[in-house]
């Protein structure tokens, strides 16, 4: 058994007993409680233990290996450690009713599905830098996504009639309890403007690898062309929050927008990652 699966079924088992005693209180229809110093330093250990089996997935001796679960994993990794900062700003300890289920389903499933495709390490330096910023753009964004969905739901749940406290169910009371909107909404912004910066980062390290290969900034392929218009999107939205003040729903749809435009420049990228390690070593 490799190391990345042993670390990522143990980050699983620590994301699941951690969850599991923040919905018992849910199941109980007892107040959710707020994460202490020792719940705080628990999760930090259930992180580390994620990150280093990530990073025992993705650097591996012979290369870089990637693919849509460890993208996936990583994206969850980073929501998490998101999460943990911010938690010391905005009271958010609710989220973890909805994280740490999602957290233990996806190390488990990185434990049961490790593998991914290869990128040797013979290649470029700038081609492994520019891949793993592109993970780490792809995975801030695609939480960005999840936390707009989670928005969208919690803002349909407000707008429903409101049911007694003892006829609500699990799932009622669950969602009764996440951070008001508008905290939800600082986070999915500073989210975004993370996402943003490195995401502008990956397109810089992607011209200069394209440079490097033939001395043309921006081909004109499927992953450029998708890649430009999520970082436009992104782009618009901020300059449109911090200008005209978008919120709500208008800031939802354009995450959305942009991720499903990052999503389609993802699943083009493997393709032209071939094209390129045929081409030949960038040096």
């Amino acid at each position: 058994m490799s190391v990345s699966i042993v670390f990522h079924l143990l980050a699983a088992l620590a994301y699941a007993v951690l969850g599991l005693a923040l919905w018992r209180p849910i199941v109980r229809a007892k107040p959710v409680r707020t994460t202490g110093t020792i719940g705080r330093s628990c999760l930090l250990g259930a992180i580390a233990l994620h990150g280093i089996g990530l990073v025992s997935a993705v650097i591996v001796p012979t290369g870089l290996q990637l693919g849509w679960v460890l993208a996936l994993s990583t994206a969850m990794w980073l929501g998490m450690i998101v999460f943990w900062i911010e938690n010391f700003l905005l009271r958010l300890d609710s989220l973890l009713l909805v994280l740490l289920p999602a957290a233990a389903l996806i190390s488990l499933l990185t434990a049961i599905f490790p593998q991914g495709y290869l990128v040797p390490h013979a290649n470029s330096d700038w081609l492994r830098v520019h891949l793993l910023i592109a993970m780490v753009a792809y995975g801030l964004i695609t939480v960005a996504a999840l936390h707009a969905m989670l928005m969208t739901t919690l803002d349909r749940h407000l707008h429903r009639p409101i049911a007694s406290e003892g006829e609500q169910g699990v799932i009622a009371r669950a969602m009764s309890a996440m951070p008001p909107l508008l905290t939800l909404e600082q986070l999915l912004f500073r989210l975004i403007g993370i996402g943003f910066a490195v995401l502008t980062l990956t397109i810089i390290t992607g011209i200069i690898v394209s440079l490097r290969l033939g001395g043309n900034a921006l081909p004109m392929d499927h992953k450029t062309i998708f890649t430009l218009l999520s970082w436009v999107i992104f782009g618009v939205l901020l300059a449109g929050r911090y200008i005209q003040g978008w919120r709500g729903r208008i800031a939802l749809r354009w995450t959305l927008v942009g991720f499903a435009f990052l999503l389609l420049s993802y699943t083009g990228s493997r393709f032209v990652l071939e094209v390129i390690l045929q081409r030949g070593s960038l040096g």
